[in-house]
């Protein structure tokens, strides 16, 4: 499908090694799009500077043909878990997504503050040393 965005990546979800699903996945500079479908069709998207965490799976299946599945965990409201299936060269994929990732954070100057929990048994801490 033309949608007039400049991809850098795309790949369609991959059986038994072969590209014959119609589950199509896209990334261009600031998104990551799914495509499902062939008579009726979904569309999902994430911004990617909502983008908090990004890991990688592959089960020894999609090790023996050279795929892995992506997953993206984002605080988009409607795609707040986003996997990509099966795919070629997951590690470089993950590489570019990770980096386009922090490109578009740095962009929209996109600050993310880790929740640091207060750790009761901490011996070395002082109530002092908060203030």
């Amino acid at each position: 499908m033309k949608t007039g965005v400049e991809l850098l990546w795309k790949d369609r979800k991959h059986i038994l090694g072969m590209p014959i699903s119609f589950t199509r996945y896209s990334m261009s500079e600031d998104r990551v799009f799914l495509q499902k479908g062939l008579f009726s069709m979904q569309f999902e998207e994430v911004v990617l500077y909502r983008v908090s965490d990004i890991s990688l799976k592959m089960s020894f299946g999609q090790r023996l043909f050279g795929l892995g599945t992506i997953i993206v965990h984002s605080s988009d409201k409607t795609t707040p878990h986003f996997e990509i299936r099966s795919i070629r060269h997951p590690l470089e994929v993950k590489e570019m997504l990770y980096r386009q990732v922090e490109e578009m954070k740095i962009a929209h100057r996109i600050r993310v503050n880790e929740l640091l929990g207060t750790d009761d048994d901490c011996d070395e801490c002082d109530d002092d040393d908060l203030a």
